[in-house]
């Protein structure tokens, strides 16, 4: 059985969770405590709040994805590690094989946050420079595999 998802009507593969076409959800219901806020993206890529999505997240800092089958999802970075990767216990759970299990982790040190990579195959970006560790600041747009992220301070 295929799914239909609500927002664009491309045919999804039975067991997705997300639109291959525009990202959307496909689930029936959203547990609104899951659901983290989301962005559209114009043209120029800027980060526009959306007023028909869930987008009143708490302030702080903050990861949305830019490209992907998840554009626009947002995730509020609280606590002292916040790990990315493919791994599906990571908090940004990103599935493409150009991702590694546990790719990078975003961690806090002191009152600034770092994104160190994490061995992965194909490297961590920021700015389009491959890093080890990188003291992140607002604007920073991140690359990991095929997904790319920016940073943003609130």
């Amino acid at each position: 059985m295929a799914l239909h998802c609500p927002e664009c009507g491309f045919v999804n593969p039975q067991g997705a969770n997300y639109c291959q076409k525009c990202g959307g959800y496909l689930a029936d219901e959203v547990n609104p405590s899951a659901v983290t806020a989301q962005y559209d993206l114009g043209e120029t890529g800027e980060h526009d709040p959306s007023q028909d999505r869930q987008s009143q997240g708490a302030d702080g800092p903050s990861l949305v994805i830019r490209t992907g089958g998840r554009a626009g999802d947002s995730f509020h970075l609280e606590g002292e590690r916040f790990t990315i990767g493919r791994d599906t216990d990571s908090e940004v759970f990103l599935d493409d094989v150009t991702v590694s299990r546990n790719h990078a982790v975003i961690v806090r040190r002191g009152d600034a946050l770092y994104i160190d990579d994490l061995g992965s195959l194909n490297g961590t970006y920021v700015n389009r420079r491959r890093i080890e560790s990188h003291h992140l600041i607002d604007g920073d747009e991140l690359q990991i595999g095929k997904y790319k992220l920016s940073f943003l301070e609130r």
